[in-house]
Parts: C-alpha cells; structure tokens; sequence
C-alpha cells in the first residue's frame, strides 16, 4: 500500500508518500481502507522530534491516529462488524499513528454517522477521545458551566457539543473572529487573553464550575484563578501543567480512554446535535502542507487528509 512516512525527525519536509507492507487486523481490531484521516498537534509533535525522550518511535513512522473508512478486515473476537461497514475510530495507542495511509487497523470504532461525511467521520474520533477524558476528569455534569480555553479549534468544538448535549452551560474564548461560529454550537463565545477572568464574570456572574484548557498559550494561572481551584481545571496542551497544580490529560497517562465515548456521538451525530466542522481538507500527496497548518495554531475546526 502506499503511506505517508517520516524516515527521521524534523519539519514537515521529512514527510514522503511511499510504498510500505499493509498491516492487518489483530484480535480484537478491524482494518479499514481509509477514506479520510485526521491532523492533531500530537502528529507533528511526534515528527519534531518534541517527544522523542518520552515516546518510542519505531522509524519510519505512519503519523495519523484516527480515521474513517470502510472495514475490509476483521479480528478475532470482534463481533458487531462486517466487512463493508463504514466505521470511524481510533488507531492502536501504542502505535502512535498509521492513519495517513491506504489501511490501517482500528482499537476503536463505532459506525460511521448517517449525518457525516467521510471527511468529517475521519477528523472526530481522537477529538471525541480527548473530549470525553476531559469531561470525565472534571466530573462535568449538568447544570455546571463550563469555560473552554481554545472553544473553536478541533478539540474545543467537540468537547463544547458534547458538554452542551450533557446539559453544562459552555463559555468558549475565541478570537473576535469565531465568536459568531461559536454561537452557532450553542457556546458564549469570549475573547481570549488579558483582563479574561473579567469578561468571564460578566458573562457567568455566579462563576464558572470547570475549566478545559484545549490552547496551551500559557493562560493556565488565570484559568486556576477563574476557577477557584487548580483541581477544577484539566488542560490537554500546556506542558507547564505541575506548575500549576491542574491536571494534564493524554492517553498515555494511564487515564481510562474515552472510547466509550464514540458511540454516544454518533448517536448525538444522527440527532442533529454534533458536527464536526471541518477547517481545511486536504490530499493525501499533500500531508506536509496539513501539518503546517495544525502547526500554526488558528485552525478552526479539523484539519483531515484525504485517501483515494
């Protein structure tokens, strides 16, 4: 099959489409040929080189770590898919990738939403993996509100659908830009940066209950203020987490995986109450080009790779 690699460490210029062995579907896994794969920040991290003292690499390496497709292989012990089904989900942990290719093998998946396209399927389910994480970690439940550091980006747009569908009030900062794209999700949207935790207390008088940092733009001191407590605060991007005493929230943590969470979004999905509103599409010869733009930092939605 043909897959987009990376021989060693560096820039988006080590990323090469090549012809590589297929990988096939162990226990408990289906293989799909893929139709689209999303971008995290975790892909280009990788590829850096950012965590090369904490993640083992085996070189070369396949970045994406979900995606949609159409199974064509099926595990053993897997019950409740075909071949032929259309199915969303995520790659093995311990793999660190494989999307952005013609197959790859899912750990988890759920059927592919009526409602979505292959594009928008490709890009949710990592996205819906770290919403439901955090969700948890905050013990988010109705009648809270909710404020989200980085509301419009991939990781932000899910976690603020899936919030809202709980029944937690969403405030979201955003640049003045997004804010009415914000308010299209059901989130009050607030400009992020200086003099924030005022604006926050004019829009939630009563005070915000949980905080998400999905940015890691280093807010993370006026986020545990506006909180009250560093407990009542998780972040997904700010490195700088201990300091602060919040939480950092990654699969590799040892935290339960929001898998669980894939099939109640495909439910919220064919409900007309989760979308995924996609930033850029783009080709799979034309990888290198989507991790410049993830690495760049405004995406507004999900960035996705396409696959013949």
């Amino acid at each position: 099959m043909f897959a987009v690699q990376y021989h060693r460490y560096g820039g988006s210029e080590v990323l090469a489409r090549e012809e590589v062995e297929e990988p096939h579907a162990g226990p408990g896994q289906v293989r799909i040929a893929v139709r689209a794969a999303g971008v995290t920040p975790s892909d280009w991290y990788l590829r850096s080189g950012m965590f090369r003292d904490i993640v083992s690499l085996a070189l070369p390496h396949i970045p994406g770590m979900d995606a949609a497709g159409i199974v064509d292989e099926v595990g053993e012990g897997v019950t409740g898919t075909a071949v032929g089904d259309a199915v969303f989900g995520i790659l093995p942990a311990a793999d660190h990738g494989g999307a952005t290719a013609e197959y790859a093998v899912l750990e988890a998946w759920a059927p592919k939403p009526r409602s979505w396209s292959f594009e928008e399927a490709g890009g949710a389910a990592g996205n819906i993996d770290t919403a439901t994480r955090a969700l948890e970690a905050l013990a988010a439940a109705e009648g809270m509100t909710l404020l989200i550091e980085g509301a419009a980006g991939g990781v932000g747009t899910i976690t603020a659908q899936l919030a809202r569908a709980r029944g937690l009030t969403v405030i979201g900062t955003a640049s003045e830009g997004n804010h009415d794209f914000l308010r299209g999700l059901g989130v009050i949207p607030v400009t992020y940066g200086p003099g924030l935790a005022d604006r926050v207390a004019a829009l939630a008088p009563r005070g915000v209950d949980v905080v998400l940092d999905a940015a890691g733009k280093g807010s993370l001191a006026e986020l545990v203020a506006i909180a009250g407590d560093p407990r009542r605060v998780v972040t997904i991007a700010d490195f700088d987490a201990d300091r602060h005493g919040v939480r950092f929230s990654r699969s590799e943590a040892g935290e339960s995986p929001g898998w669980a969470g894939l099939p109640l979004a495909a439910d919220l999905a064919d409900q007309g109450r989760l979308t995924v509103p996609l930033h850029a599409v783009f080709p799979l010869a034309e990888t290198a080009a989507a991790h410049d733009v993830s690495a760049g930092g405004h995406a507004r939605g999900k960035i996705v790779i396409t696959v013949p």
